[in-house]
């Protein structure tokens, strides 16, 4: 499969305010983001010329940077507007966007309280996160080795870059060994989630999901348990031990990226994607289409 670096591509990147071309929005090697960890981002979808949710975004970019101790230099609708302006700049309808904001060259050391905070936004077309074909059957999860860190070792509220470290090291082993990713357990040994993506238990015609008290509150997954109780479909939110995956008969993940995805597989268990994963694909679907974004909750409101 042939690759196109990110950094050898036609389009324009907004950075700290301004559209530059792509290939010249760069940074030093010595910036503090690079070797500190002290960066945050955000991963947004475009779905007909808007991003979903847009505005809950740009926030939590901002609240990510003020848990890792620096403000972001632009408020949320500043934010908001630049990314709407890169979107039109690159002619995009359907794609992907990353902000992202990080300490800069000022200083280099652990101290770096005068580094001054840089911001880019980019936008590129964005394909399914898994395969198609691989989606609708179920994807394959592998449990890692690597946990999630208890909220006192690690700023777990955050977006935080260096959080994603073993979330790269999951994947890819989870990967080598032919899975299509990996479910991560948290520091007690309960079901956390998946690599980039909150997980969700259908077992009795409830949903079961886990207590996010050490990992993000996806917005995405925020906006499924909405649809599933718009829906009737009771949610439960509470700690989930690695062997009720026995008692589960379906499973799904939500996230940005992977927006609703069936898992067919996690280690020894199986399963298959029933009626509540296949109805909140739908729901979600329609959900982050402009012209349809209220139809579910719209549906629901008027059967009842």
């Amino acid at each position: 499969m042939s690759i196109i670096p990110f950094d050898d591509r036609d389009g324009l990147i907004w950075l700290d305010g301004t559209l530059v071309p792509w290939r010249e929005a760069k940074l030093h090697v010595l910036n503090h983001g690079l070797h500190y960890a002290s960066c945050v981002f955000e991963g947004e979808r475009v779905y007909g010329g808007e991003v979903f949710k847009l505005t809950k975004h740009s926030e939590r970019l901002i609240r990510s940077g003020e848990i890792l101790g620096f403000q972001v230099p632009f408020s949320a609708a500043e934010l908001d507007a630049a990314t709407r302006e890169v979107i039109a700049a690159n002619s995009i309808v359907d794609g992907y966007v990353r902000p992202v904001a990080w300490r800069g060259a000022e200083m280099m050391g652990v101290s770096a309280q005068q580094t001054r905070i840089r911001v880019a936004i980019a936008v590129w077309q964005w394909p399914s996160y898994f395969d198609p074909a691989a989606r609708m059957k179920g994807i394959r999860l592998k449990t890692s080795k690597w946990r999630r860190p208890a909220p006192d070792t690690a700023p777990v509220h955050s977006k935080a870059a260096g959080l994603y470290m073993i979330c790269t090291m999951s994947k890819h082993a989870a990967e080598n060994e032919g899975y299509h990713d990996a479910l991560m357990l948290d520091y007690r040994g309960q079901l956390a989630e998946a690599t980039g993506a909150n997980l969700f238990l259908a077992i009795d015609g409830k949903l079961h999901t886990p207590t996010p008290d050490c990992f993000l509150d996806g917005l995405t997954r925020q906006t499924v348990i909405e649809l599933a109780k718009a829906r009737g479909i009771e949610v439960v939110v509470r700690a989930i031990r690695p062997e009720e995956l026995a008692n589960a008969s379906e499973v799904f993940i939500t996230g940005t990226a992977a927006e609703v995805t069936p898992v067919g597989e996690i280690d020894q268990h199986t399963f298959t994607p029933g009626q509540i994963t296949q109805m909140l694909m739908d729901d979600y679907s329609a959900a982050v289409r402009p012209a349809t974004a209220e139809a579910p909750l719209k549906a629901v409101a008027a059967a009842e």
